[in-house]
């Protein structure tokens, strides 16, 4: 179902209007009786592949590094 407001409305009312739209309800927002916005839920987003290359971080990345490497990076 798609209602209709006014821009002063959504601006007084926009938590309750965005529970409506999380309920699955459309809300156009009129500036005058032109429609200018539109308010609708988002599909949920699903998990996201990390990077976009096939990698595997060696074992060895985590093992502590030399003292005299840690005095590089600590001088």
């Amino acid at each position: 179902m798609t209602t209709l407001v006014k821009v002063q409305h959504a601006k007084t009312h926009l938590s309750a209007l965005l529970v409506r739209v999380e309920a699955g309800e459309e809300i156009v927002i009129e500036r005058g009786n032109v429609p200018v916005a539109r308010l609708v839920p988002i599909a949920a987003a699903g998990p996201r592949p990390m990077g976009f290359v096939a990698y595997r971080v060696p074992d060895s990345f985590f093992e502590p590094l030399p003292d005299d490497e840690l005095d590089a990076w600590e001088a």
